[in-house]
This record gives C-alpha cells, structure tokens and sequence, in this order.
C-alpha cells in the first residue's frame, strides 16, 4: 500500500520539510522504518503504552488530568480541543517536558468541512462527482490542519439501506460500487498524493463494519451479515480506501456477528492486516473499548483492554481502558514486547510522516486568512447546486422566472434556520454565516419581488440529541397556532409558494435514527393546506433521509431534495430553482414509499416469480413493492436520449477486459449534467446474483443539441463476485446482461458473455 512499505530500519537525520512543516517530499520507507525502530529503542513500557492512548480534551471530566499525563509521555493523541492556541499548549507541554519529546496528533471529526461546510456526505455522494468530492475534502483538510488539526475521524465508509439508520447522513448510500469511488476521492482529497501532503490531514475510514446494517436501523445495534453481504455489499469501501492509501481505521460500536467490531480478530486482522495488506493503525470509536464490558464481551475492563489490544485496535479513543491495563499486562506476559511494538509502530509512522517531528506547533497568526479563502466559500456553493435532485418538475414549473412584481412566499420550518442548513458534525461552521434559502431567494429577486417568509411549525425530537445545544425551547399550543395560521395566510397573498420542509439537523446523525419516514411535525398537514389553494408550490426538502412524499408526488408540481446543503446552502437552492444552475443530482438511494418497505434497494436478488415477469402484481397485497424513486435517479431541466450501444466484442475471456461505449444526447434547450450509469446482471453461477448491480457511471455536461460518447471497461473487478458456495472470490464463464441509462431501471440493453 502505497505509503507504508516498512523495510530495513536505517537512521535518518531529517526530512525536506515545506514552509508549513509538513514533508515537501515523502519520505521512504526505510527512512521512516529507522526513525520508528530507534524511537522503540528508547521508549518504556509506559511510553509506548502511551502512545495508544487518545486522551479527552475539552468536553469529559477527565481532561483536567490531561497536561501531566503528556508530561510523562502517557498520551499518543488528544481529540475534542478546538482552538489553535489550546492545541499548541498541549503540543509544547508533549515536545517541551516529556522525557522523549514524542509530539501528540490532534484528531477531529472533519466530515464535510472545517470552517466552510459543505453538504452532508450522502449530497456529497448525490452528485455522482469524485473529483468534486475530492476538492471540498482537500479544503476541508486545508483549513482542518491551518487550525491545528493533524487526523480527521472521515471518511465515513459505512453502506446503509435504511433509511431509519440516523448515520445515513454521513456516508454514500447503499451502493458499494458507488460508495467505493466516493471513499477513494475522500481518501485524496483529505490525505493528499501521499501522507503528509502539505495542507492535509491523515484520513479514517469508518466504521470497520457493517455498522450501516444495525437491526431496525437503530443506531448501535448488533449486525448480522452473511459473508456474501459483507465481501459483497459492506467491504468494498473499505477496501478502495485502503487501496487508496488511507493512514487510519476507526472500528465500530456494533457487534458483528455476536463479536464487537471492536475487538473483531476476523475484521481487524483476517481482513484488514491479512488480506488487505493495511499497515496504518487502528483507533477505537470513543469510548469503545471500554464499552467492550457494557457489552456483555468482556468480563471486565482489564479483559477489555487485553481483547481490544489482541484483536487489532492500536489507540483506545478516550475510555482510559489501556492506560489503566496495558503495563500490567505485559508486566504478566500476557502482551509481548513484540506485540507492544507492532501497536506502536504504525502511531510513529504517521506522526513522522505527516512531519511533526520536524514542525509539531500550529502558526496561530495564520489560521483566519485559511479559514477566509474565497475559494472555498465558492466551492461549498457548487457543491450544494451539483448534490440537489430534482424529483418532480410537472409542466416544467422549474425554473422559476424572475419576473418583477411577484410576490412569494418562503414557508415551513427549514426555511430561515441556519442551524438546519448544517448538520450536528459540522460544529465548527459558523450558522451566523450560513445562508438560509428565505436569504437566497430574497438576495436573488432584490427589490424585483415581494418575499416573504413564515416557519409555521415547530418541530422537537420526542427524546434529545446526544450533542449539547441541539435543541431549542418549544412552542406554546397558542404560539404554534399562531405560527400556523401566518404561514397559511401568507401562502394565500402570494402569489408562488416556496415549502422548505424537512427535518431538524439533529434527526439525523449519531443517535438520531427515527422509527418513522413520516414529515415531523404538522408538515405534511401544511403541505396539503397550501396546496389546496391552488398555487404554484415548489417544495424544497432539507433532510438527511428519503421522506414519505407518496402524496407529494403526486399533488406537488415541483420537488428539490435539497439536503442539508451547507454554508452556501441557501444561495445554492435560489441558483437552482431560478435557473442559475441546473440540477443533475442522482440519488444514491432507493427512496421508499412507506417504511413498510425497509430495507428496499435497487440491487436485490431474483425470486421464482421475479418482479420483470409479465403477471407480477406486487409482494404486498396494499403497497407496491417497487420504490418511488429508484437508485441513481434525477430529473434536469433539460432531457437526453441514450442511443448506439457498442460492445467492442460480444466475449470477453476471464480476466480480459470489456469495452463499452454509448451515445447521450442533450435533447432540450438548455445546458445540463446527465450521470450516465452503466449495469450489469450476471445471468448464472455458483451463485444467484443481483437483478443489476452498478459497474460504472460518469458525470458529464452537455449542451444543447450536443451528443457525447461515453465509455466504460469492464475487466475482473467489475465481473467478480464473493461466492457463499466457494467460500471466495471467483469470476465466471457466463453469460451477461448489461444495461445503460440516467437511472437503476435504465432501458438501453446488451449482452455479453465471458468464456474460459
């Protein structure tokens, strides 16, 4: 894996540093490997021990206990410190009074921006755009490590096809193909060409695995995956991340199986060390090796430990589980001084090659003007309009002209709160900053339009957030009534209704996954009242989840899954819905009808009456079986045709490679993006295979009249699959369907067929 080759130790006296103090130039394996055996040399029991141990910072009662820990060398790294000034007093007491002068690696959850946010993970993955992805995580980390921030707890890797599961937000959806091109682009984008790029972070993958599959899609609870679910469906993220070159993993909470992830062998070392050749280093989720007692796996904390060492974890996140056991225990023998070392190892790695050896403090001076580039700004602001999906557009209502005179309404709760156009992980953006889509649309229109704006409702969660200062006070019965009947008596004066509906940005994240896929609150009530009117209504959704919206699909003309978009949210949704920017967002998941369909997604088996047979009803006697919207779809405001599929040649041998190429043409009179999705069906084999499974797709513009061609490959990675009844990897002498389109349901169709 690129970056963390170890051969043999030779000593080395420096690295080329750049004007920030990170390394200009990699350095080699052998020159770290060196500078990792002497340090072992040197360090105690207690230092090493030390060194995987994340202490707390600001936010748990231990962090008074903090500074004299660093100065005995009893702590590796520090998280939940923010501050510049905070960072470095930490970091001068580590390198100034420790017997070893061993600096500390500060870690943060950096998820979709530092200062500057950008849409949640699951818009990021909407907009099909890895190099767009790539960017927002490389100014994320740019103003992540400008403010002292060496590790950042993302990219969040985890599949979810349940739209309950609250931590749906924060990864790719439920496509693995998808989520593995997304995991690779975060990868680069936070780590760089290599770890220690200047103005990056060292990147996590999360949650090591399945953590996306927990029972009833309520967070924490145990996983359990077959091997085929597991290599097939929840491990190829992962796996692209570690090809990618990614410095870190993070385990998570779950049990896997009836073992926690956290102290999983067969995770953590069967297939992260011995398959996948990782050679970075494994951190617990907070508090999670302690946790590993609360769990019912470990008899107590010192078991705790000694699992959670034995299996693969190298630095406990904030439990104190090590730090109170890990000596004794190699004292008894239980851990070896090799073990010991092998932990270690890969802690030094990172800290040596992200430079801080050479450049451990943080130039507080500098900190404003990083945060404060426009061009980040700017770039929050094109991610928002290229992550929307436009749903429904009857009769071509969108976009909105912006014909002087009118007035309009902006109406519902998510339409002038900042805090919402954010989500619980981005704490360090600034909601004062944020624009609201009442601001975007008011700033559009100026003085050429009356705007106006109503919350209406008040929306609380029936249990709290986990996160401090999520919550405001509730309404009073007469304040929400008063509420409701503005918002409806504004909707009548107008003469175009604009409904920002959605969730709260604490209904979603960790510790926020919903029984329901129901509108909070008196939403859908209102919905219905203002539609009944008569008027124009665009509804604009900000959720971190599908929504019922079976009678908005069918009652509202114009419907924008706008996410929780971030800092230029709202200005990014007026350029949007005013034909500024067009949409071309695709979903990255199956949207259901009614959460009596969970867990639904495109790339399910066949049966022996399979949903293509000509008599299929459906599985329900009183729903369909199929979804509202399918995975990878998304309207523009143009339209294309898909035409002239080419197989370069009907066989491919195993191991060979596929040509594929097809012609998309822009049909409308507007420029637009169309995401061309390739799929394929695997007619037979050892085992049954997916109806379609997503093998390729590409994001492109085109104006109008314009056709481009579009190729893809397809060669042993895409043709594979982990077969139960092999027990392996294998790629078959079968015969294929293949499919090209804008959707899951694409219509354009070829065959092929692989031969030994």
């Amino acid at each position: 894996m690129q970056g963390w080759s170890l051969t043999v130790p030779v000593l080395v006296v420096g690295l080329a540093l750049s004007a920030s103090g990170q390394t200009a130039t990699p350095p080699s394996g052998q020159q770290v490997a060196g500078r990792v055996a002497s340090l072992l040399k040197q360090m105690t029991v207690e230092e090493k021990v030390g060194q995987l141990i994340q202490l707390p910072g600001a936010y748990v009662p231990e962090s008074a206990q903090t500074e004299e820990r660093l100065r005995k060398g009893l702590g590796g790294s520090v998280l939940w410190v923010r501050g510049v000034a905070a960072l470095n007093k930490l970091q001068r007491i580590a390198v100034g009074e420790s017997r070893l002068r061993i600096p500390l690696i500060f870690g943060l959850d950096v998820i979709h921006g530092y200062r500057n946010i950008f849409p949640m993970p699951l818009a990021m993955a909407a907009s099909w755009d890895p190099p767009l992805v790539e960017r927002a995580q490389a100014a994320a980390a740019r103003e992540a490590r400008a403010a002292g921030i060496h590790w950042t707890f993302a990219p969040n890797l985890d599949i979810a096809r349940d739209p309950r599961w609250g931590r749906l937000i924060e990864g790719a959806g439920e496509d693995p193909f998808l989520g593995a091109a997304m995991a690779r682009a975060q990868v680069r984008g936070f780590q760089g060409a290599y770890v220690g790029s200047p103005g990056h972070v060292l990147a996590c993958a999360k949650h090591f695995a399945g953590y996306g599959a927990s029972e009833g899609g309520r967070d924490y609870d145990s996983v359990y995956l077959s091997d085929t679910q597991l290599y097939n469906v929840y491990l190829p993220p992962f796996q692209a991340a570690v090809d990618a070159g990614v410095g870190s993993f993070m385990s998570a909470y779950m049990d896997l199986n009836d073992v926690p992830a956290t102290a999983n062998h067969f995770l953590l070392r069967k297939v992260l060390r011995d398959a996948w050749g990782f050679r970075g280093f494994v951190v617990s989720d907070a508090l999670g090796v302690g946790n590993l007692l609360n769990q019912g796996y470990a008899r107590d904390r010192a078991d705790a430990a000694l699992r959670g060492f034995k299996a693969g974890t190298n630095m406990e996140m904030a439990s104190g589980t090590y730090g109170e056991n890990l000596v004794r225990l190699a004292g008894e023998g239980k851990i070896s001084t090799a073990e010991l070392d092998d932990a270690v190892r890969p802690i030094l790695e990172a800290k040596i090659r992200l430079g801080l050896f050479e450049n451990p403090y943080t130039d507080e001076t500098a900190v404003e003007t990083v945060l404060e580039t426009p061009e980040h700004r700017q770039l929050t602001r094109v991610a928002a309009q290229r992550s929307a999906v436009l749903l429904r557009n009857e009769k071509g209502l969108l976009p909105l002209s912006k014909t002087a005179g009118r007035s309009i309404a902006v109406i519902g709760p998510m339409a002038h709160n900042a805090d919402n156009m954010l989500t619980d992980w981005a704490r360090q953006g600034d909601p004062k900053r944020t624009v609201t889509i009442y601001e975007g649309v008011r700033d559009k229109l100026g003085a050429g339009a009356r705007v106006e704006y109503a919350q209406a409702i008040d929306m609380q969660r029936k249990y709290p957030s986990m996160f401090p200062g999520s919550a405001s006070k509730p309404w009073t019965q007469a304040q929400a009534d008063k509420a409701y009947a503005e918002a409806v008596a504004l909707a009548k004066r107008s003469d175009l209704i604009i409904m920002a509906l959605g969730e709260l940005a604490s209904m979603s994240g960790e510790g926020a996954s919903q029984s329901s896929l129901e509108f909070p609150g008196r939403q859908q009530e209102l919905l219905e009242t203002v539609s009944a009117m008569g008027k124009p209504v665009v509804l604009v959704l900000v959720n971190g989840r599908p929504l019922n919206l079976v009678w908005a699909s069918m009652h509202v003309p114009a419907i924008l899954e706008a996410w929780h978009p971030g800092s230029e949210g709202g200005n990014a949704i007026a350029d949007l819905l005013f034909g500024d920017a067009v949409p071309g967002g695709k979903l990255p998941v199956t949207w259901p009808r009614h959460a009596g369909q969970i867990p639904i997604y495109y790339a399910h088996n066949l049966t022996h009456q399979p949903e293509t047979a000509p008599n299929f009803t459906s599985r329900y006697w009183d729903e369909s079986s199929f979804p509202l919207f399918p995975f990878g779809y998304g309207l523009s405001y143009t339209t294309f045709s898909y035409s002239n599929l080419r197989l370069k040649q009907p066989q491919v041998k195993l191991g060979g490679k596929l040509e594929v190429s097809v012609d998309v043409r822009n049909t409308g009179k507007v420029a637009g993006d169309e995401v061309v999705q390739l799929y394929i069906h695997q007619r037979a084999g050892s085992a049954s295979r997916p109806v379609r499974l997503l093998k390729g797709f590409e994001r492109i513009a085109l104006a109008p009249g314009e056709t481009k061609t579009v190729s893809f490959v397809l060669g042993k990675d895409e043709l594979s699959y982990w077969s139960s009844a092999t027990g392996g990897w294998v790629q078959e002498a079968e015969a294929f369907d293949l499919w090209v389109g804008g959707d899951s349901a694409a219509r354009l169709h070829g065959e092929f067929r692989v031969v030994e």
